[in-house]
């Protein structure tokens, strides 16, 4: 068994620490009250860092405790339940800690803006693009995650034309960053008369939320605005003035709308946070020179692009084509048990040789 300290390197409790310090330097400058959003966020920044900091130490103070244990069962004392439970204690709480160690992209920690978008086929994609928005809400609750649907565009008969959904919680992107894709649903459709069976395609991608400590200059006149009236499926709710806002990037092409309050201030102010979340990861993509632009990540909706296989019938199988992990359980899945998915993905992006 590995010593205390190497435990703290794997863990990098150094690193994390000094972090922390340095947060705290900037807490105690006194005009950084002033700033509310970026004091908030310094504040947020800081809770996490201490409960990375005392997850770690909590490892390593198991495991001494799991090594004094095992001296005494050597020497003879009858604590083998004592021991027992003590080892699963330290198996659950490694496991959850590894897995956070896994979050090394300076955005892991940050907020998610995660949109969705049917590939061809209409009603049957559409409904699969809710499907898919079902099971994301439902992630986050199991979670404990704050949702909020900051825009929906409902399909002629059933389902979306797109959605995007914006989430809150520790380390949001660094988990539904692994989620960005081509998921591919095969099933006996429900709008078949003949019960024929369709494979239907949409696609996930999901953005970090840019707070106040990253500064994303636009300029207006690249940005055309249009207002436009809510749209809904009748009744009360519906908003009857062109409270909704479209913003089109010129220089990217990026489009970006909100409809989700009734104030066109507020839906501009959240579709602008949206198009700064979407520049910024255009920006780290032309820096690592993988793509020249955003949308050439996307690719066609269709097949051989997915990273996902959603097999509902002539049996009932999940399978990531990228880690290969499956399960039969898809109502599970589908109900947004995504952890064994994501976990794997993690560990291939942290080990990508191996």
């Amino acid at each position: 068994m590995p010593n205390s300290k190497n435990y703290e390197v794997f863990f990098d409790l150094g690193q994390k620490s000094k972090e922390l310090e340095a947060v705290n330097q900037e807490l105690t400058k006194p005009d950084i009250w002033s700033d509310q959003q970026k004091s908030l966020f310094l504040q947020q920044k800081k809770k996490r860092l201490e409960r990375d900091i005392q997850a770690r130490s909590s490892v390593i103070e198991k495991k001494e405790e799991l090594e004094v244990l095992l001296e005494l069962v050597e020497e003879g004392e009858n604590i083998q339940e004592d021991l027992k439970q003590t080892i699963i204690s330290f198996e659950n709480e490694l496991e959850q800690t590894e897995l956070q160690a896994l979050f090394t992209d300076p955005d892991d920690s940050r907020n998610a803006i995660l949109t969705i978008h049917p590939g061809a086929g209409g009603t049957e994609s559409q409904d699969w693009a809710q499907m898919l928005l079902r099971m994301y809400i439902r992630y986050a609750e199991r979670k404990g995650y704050k949702t909020e649907l900051l825009d929906s565009q409902p399909g002629e008969e059933a389902g979306l034309k797109s959605a995007t959904l914006r989430i809150k919680g520790d380390y949001v992107y660094g988990n539904l960053s692994q989620e960005s894709g081509v998921h591919r649903l095969v099933r006996i459709s429900p709008f078949d008369a003949n019960k024929r069976r369709h494979t239907s395609f949409a696609a996930v991608f999901t953005y970090p939320e840019i707070e106040e400590d990253i500064e994303i200059e636009i300029n207006p006149e690249d940005l055309r605005i249009d207002t436009y009236r809510a749209s809904g499926r009748g009744g009360q709710h519906v908003n009857v003035t062109d409270s909704a806002v479209r913003i089109t990037h010129m220089p990217t092409r990026i489009v970006v709308q909100c409809q989700n309050e009734r104030s066109q201030h507020k839906n501009k102010a959240s579709a602008m946070k949206v198009l700064k979340s979407r520049l910024y990861e255009l920006e780290k993509k032309r820096k690592r020179e993988k793509l020249e632009k955003l949308e050439d990540a996307k690719g066609e909706i269709a097949w051989g692009n997915q990273i996902r296989s959603y097999v509902l019938h002539p049996y009932r199988m999940i399978k990531d084509v990228r880690t290969n992990v499956e399960t039969g359980n898809v109502d599970k899945v589908l109900d947004g048990d995504l952890d064994e998915f994501i976990k794997a993905s993690l560990l291939q992006r942290d080990r990508p040789d191996s």
